[in-house]
């Protein structure tokens, strides 16, 4: 039998080469967040502080929709269809074989990371990070939190053909209530309250010290980390203890 390194591995590449012969998976990847850049972009032309706040908020829309969407549809999806339960029963581990979507999730949001930052360095004036410890940081935390999140919520969708419906009608609010479009500074006070006890809002507040020169390092941003943490928390807990490896119905 491989190691569990060895088969974390073999488990990995499996996943990306899946990924990428799912084309509409990789446009809504990585080709919708430059749609947004260059539409939001467009509309917000000319005047930088704007800019500023489309794109860091298009980088945390990115790390959510790689992650807490896709493992969401992704985990329903394979668990519906009975794929989970055959894995389980098979002598791959299951934590290399959770690891391989894991690990996946987080290459996709890496490379979107990376196409938001070239954006945003060459169309939008923004220069390279000046704190990218702060950016790693952050991606990494959300990385974390929304894809607890997204396996913990897999549980709570009774079908696949369920999976669009409720996914959207968490995913659709946060962004728009978070400050991905816009500065949430703008938003009456009990809607910026909504916005900074969930995750996204301090995610993008992360990502805009490590994105944007003058916002400061990592130090100014631990209030928004611990959100981010305690969202983790709460998704370590829901995960555990409702994720199923069969399913819901016959």
């Amino acid at each position: 039998m491989p190691s569990n390194a060895a088969a974390l591995w073999r488990q990995y590449r499996f996943e990306r080469r899946l990924f990428w012969r799912n084309r509409s998976a990789a446009f809504f990847n990585f080709l919708l967040p430059l749609i947004f850049l260059a539409l939001f972009g467009a509309i917000v032309s000319g005047h930088q502080n704007e800019l500023d706040v489309i794109v860091p908020g298009i980088a945390g829309m990115s790390v959510m929709s790689t992650t807490f969407t896709a493992l969401a549809y992704n985990l329903t999806f394979m668990r519906e269809q009975g794929v989970l339960k055959r894995i389980r029963g098979t002598p791959l581990p299951s934590g290399v074989y959770l690891g391989g979507l894991a690990l996946n999730a987080v290459t996709n949001t890496a490379i979107q990371i990376a196409i938001v930052v070239v954006a945003g360095r060459i169309f939008f004036n923004l220069g390279w990070p000046p704190q990218p410890l702060t950016l790693v940081v952050f991606v990494l935390a959300g990385v974390a939190a929304f894809a607890l999140l997204g396996a913990s919520l897999s549980y709570a969708i009774p079908s696949f053909e369920a999976a669009p419906a409720v996914v959207n009608s968490v995913f659709v609010p946060v962004i728009l209530v978070s400050g991905v479009f816009f500065d949430v500074k703008h938003v009456p006070g009990f809607l910026r309250d909504i916005a900074q006890a969930l995750p996204l809002e301090p995610l993008i507040n992360g990502l805009t010290g490590g994105l944007v020169a003058g916002h400061g390092d990592i130090n100014h941003h631990l209030t928004a980390l611990a959100v981010i943490g305690f969202w983790a928390l709460v998704g370590v807990v829901l995960a555990v203890r409702g994720f199923s490896w069969e399913a819901r119905r016959a």
